[in-house]
């Protein structure tokens, strides 16, 4: 069996977008399939029998295997078309799974969380997690440090990395975030947009 790669997902969604960003970047031929979570559409009978845990994103490869979980899916991406996107050397891809891991744990519970609920939801901070802002920052920090020594997240070039993490940065205000206290990540997403070619999420 063989076909397109296709890509379910949400243009609300961070998850979803850096695995369509993912296969952008590396010039790959692939049909987004757009549905809408708020609409309920990853639990409709037909998409459970392609991702039975109602996950977004999915992918579906063209020899019909499906994979999930965003970062999984972009770094068999990235490893199918060797593009660049993850370093050849095995420390330095293990520092680009560091950040990911790191991303799933630290960072998108709460930055993400908060943009959801906030912007999608239309819940005041009453009816939010009071760890969740505390959380996002302590997240934002720590790329602060990092982005002070170097471009881009594990050095001068453009890695899954910084596609994994750029993808609720850049919204991050939508959560409640100030990113303007954290100006090397301010820098740092206008640098990964600008290499993504996506217009800027935060007014200048």
């Amino acid at each position: 069996m063989s076909g397109k790669l296709k890509l379910y997902g949400d243009p609300i969604s961070g998850n979803c977008l850096k695995a369509k960003w993912t296969a952008d970047c590396l010039g790959l031929d692939y049909e987004w399939v757009p549905l809408d979570i708020l609409k309920g559409e990853t639990r409709t009978d037909e998409f459970l029998k392609i991702n039975p845990f109602g996950q977004i994103p999915t992918a579906v490869l063209p020899d019909g295997r499906v994979l999930t979980q965003s970062n999984a899916i972009m770094v068999h991406l990235a490893e199918s078309a060797a593009g660049g996107l993850l370093p050849s050397d095995p420390y330095d891809r293990a520092q680009v799974f560091k950040w990911l891991f790191w991303e799933q744990n630290s960072h998108e519970p709460y930055i993400a969380g908060r943009r959801f609920r906030k912007a999608y939801l239309g819940h005041d901070d009453a009816k939010i997690d009071a760890e969740w802002l505390p959380r996002g920052n302590a997240a934002l920090a720590l790329m602060e440090g990092a982005l002070l020594k170097t471009d881009f997240l594990t050095g001068a070039e453009l890695t899954l990395a910084d596609i994994c993490l750029v993808a609720y940065t850049r919204v991050a205000h939508e959560g409640g975030f100030e990113l303007a206290e954290f100006p090397a990540v301010r820098a740092w997403v206008k640098q990964v947009e600008r290499s993504l070619g996506l217009e800027p999420a935060e007014a200048a």
